[in-house]
């Protein structure tokens, strides 16, 4: 009854053996039962470890959430980007009034900061997920020698039976709290021992003690990515050291399925990851709907073909072009990436993407294209020209549109879009895919407003030096962009099958990241959830089963007082006939 409510306690009860002689009856303890259902153990500790691993996912992510804010509340990302859009309303409708164009500005900086801090937010919270990761290795460590102790010690054949249910209960309260921490198979043995292995088969403890280790990369940033090839790697690694002094990879070899530390890694190198990509495809696309020069492509016939030449010579690392052809009746959409970078895939939108060298021998770079395709006829008529021509009285295809999209390489005089956010050092952003890292990758840690804009905000109207400040053209031209220009991330779906895919204008991206976000937060809560509801049933159904119940102890009390005072009653009567038979002598 003392040991009621104590965490880990089985209950004991004695073994009692009743012994019959011809003068005498009696009965005595012969040891004592410890409760323990090892089938029940072990479904605890799976559970213990399930939902360890939801919950701190489910702690992150609802952090994540606060940081994000829900849709349409203030200071969003969607409330900012619809500010941003209303200012630039305003400054289309009254372009020479500073106000308005220095409002334009502070929701374009309150923006790129929002960016930034959101950021750094997610490399904060990765940060923190290596904090914990090498604290928990620390504890794991501890425990799986404490538990090799207790094994030593259950050898002793000599140890009294309450030492021994002790013990026990050390035993199993160490085995569940490594199952917080990773996920486990007991093995308990009959002589009291207990062995462990992870789920996926690597032994923890049974002869020796494993060991774990974690070697921290220091401050991450967004370019600090896991990578399976250990050169490449820039987070911390996890690693096990066997009794026998094989080392293996804990996150590379795919070792965690469950626990602590399982959540952790999946948050450090997956789920903040993926946050931090979408954030980078916003401010991404931010840059370009703002800098993109569209140049139309100029209509071109050769005998009966036709088609269009495209001029390339503004093309910097990261710009494309565009083109639309029809193949039998069915339309189909081509983009042709200035990379070096020999990538061809069906993007989530079902648009076609190549990678192609647009910047050096356009005569190369034409041959490379044509190849890829048998219905058109790709060509180049001279330095920086590209000619994309139909299959001519064949009629099977026929070319539609041609654009090539550059990033504009100035404030005025450059056409109407410009650099408003910039890379670091107030430098272009081209989404040059050929940099290391390529230059989205942590974009949104990055991106500002230009200097010079913040510095004299009449360039958000004045495109042509001398200009008039009346010219609402270059906020028109950015509305549109805003509205029109159509985005999707994540590159090859086939390499990113378990990423979501954004697509659409920009309204649309923050919209989905925002939604995805806030599903995928909703998703791991209720997880938790159910899992802490079965853990609570498991937890339940054992405390029936190991713990003290004072009601039952109570009444086996009060029987056993009974029997006493019956037993106490038999004697007196047997003593005072004693007495009678002795005086009546």
């Amino acid at each position: 009854m003392a040991n009621s409510g104590t965490p880990g306690y089985h209950k004991q009860s004695l073994n009692v053996v009743d012994y019959n002689t011809q003068t005498s009856s009696y009965a005595r303890s012969v040891g004592a039962n410890r409760a323990f259902n090892a089938s029940l153990q072990t479904y605890y500790n799976r559970q213990v470890s399930d939902t360890a691993n939801s919950s701190i996912q489910a702690s992150y992510l609802d952090r994540l959430q606060g940081f994000l804010g829900k849709p349409g509340t203030a200071g969003s990302l969607d409330t900012l980007f619809s500010d941003l859009q209303n200012s630039l309303q305003s400054v289309a409708t009254s372009p020479d009034d500073y106000t308005t164009r220095s409002n334009a500005v502070a929701s374009a900086q309150n923006m790129a900061e929002t960016l930034n801090r959101l950021s750094n937010t997610i490399q904060g919270m990765r940060q923190e997920t290596e904090g914990q990761i090498a604290s928990n290795v620390h504890n794991m460590n501890g425990m799986l020698n404490s538990l090799a102790e207790v094994n030593n010690r259950m050898l002793d054949l000599g140890m009294t039976d309450s030492a021994r249910s002790a013990l026990l209960d050390q035993r199993d309260r160490l085995v569940g709290s490594v199952a917080e921490l990773i996920d486990v198979r007991a093995d308990y043995r009959g002589d009291g021992t207990v062995a462990l292995m992870t789920r996926s088969g690597v032994g923890l403890l049974d002869n020796g003690v494993s060991t774990f280790s974690f070697e921290s990369a220091g401050s991450l940033s967004a370019n600090s990515v896991f990578d399976p090839n250990s050169s490449e790697n820039k987070v911390g690694k996890l690693s096990l050291t066997t009794p026998s002094g094989l080392t293996i990879d804990l996150v590379t070899q795919g070792v965690l399925q469950g626990g602590e530390l399982g959540g952790l890694v999946t948050l450090r190198d997956k789920t903040l990851v993926e946050a931090q990509e979408q954030l980078d495809e916003i401010a991404s696309g931010l840059a370009q709907a703002f800098s993109t020069v569209k140049n139309p492509g100029v209509a071109a016939t050769d005998g009966v073909a036709n088609g269009f030449d495209i001029d390339l010579t503004t093309l910097k690392p990261g710009n494309d072009v565009l083109f639309t052809y029809s193949e039998n009746g069915v339309n189909k959409q081509v983009r042709v990436v200035n990379s070096t970078d020999p990538v061809d895939y069906m993007d989530a939108s079902g648009q076609r993407v190549i990678g192609i060298d647009l910047s050096g021998n356009s005569t190369a770079a034409a041959a490379a294209l044509n190849a890829k395709f048998s219905g058109l006829a790709i060509s180049s008529t001279g330095a920086g020209n590209l000619r994309i021509l139909d299959d001519g009285a064949i009629g099977a295809t026929d070319v539609k549109t041609a654009v090539a999209r550059s990033t504009s390489t100035g404030l005025q005089g450059a056409g109407l879009a410009f650099n408003l956010f910039v890379d670091q050092g107030n430098t272009a952003f081209t989404n040059n895919l050929d940099s290391d890292p390529p230059q989205k990758q942590g974009f949104a840690a990055r991106i500002s407003v230009n200097t010079a804009i913040v510095a004299n905000n009449k360039l958000m109207v004045q495109h042509e030096v001398g200009g008039t400040l009346g010219d609402a053209d270059r906020a028109n031209y950015i509305i549109d962009q805003l509205a029109s220009m159509s985005f999707t991330s994540g590159g090859n779906p086939a390499a990113n099958a378990d990423k979501f895919q954004l697509t659409g204008n920009l309204g649309n991206l923050i919209g989905q990241v925002l939604g995805f976000q806030g599903g995928n937060i909703n998703a791991a809560l209720t997880k938790y959830d159910d899992r802490q509801l079965t853990l609570d049933t498991i937890s339940d159904q054992m405390q029936t089963e190991y713990g003290v119940n004072l009601d039952e102890e109570m009444a086996r009390l009060m029987e056993l007082q009974n029997a006493y005072a019956a037993n106490a009653r038999v004697v007196s009567v047997v003593k005072e006939l004693l007495d009678a038979l002795l005086g009546a002598v």
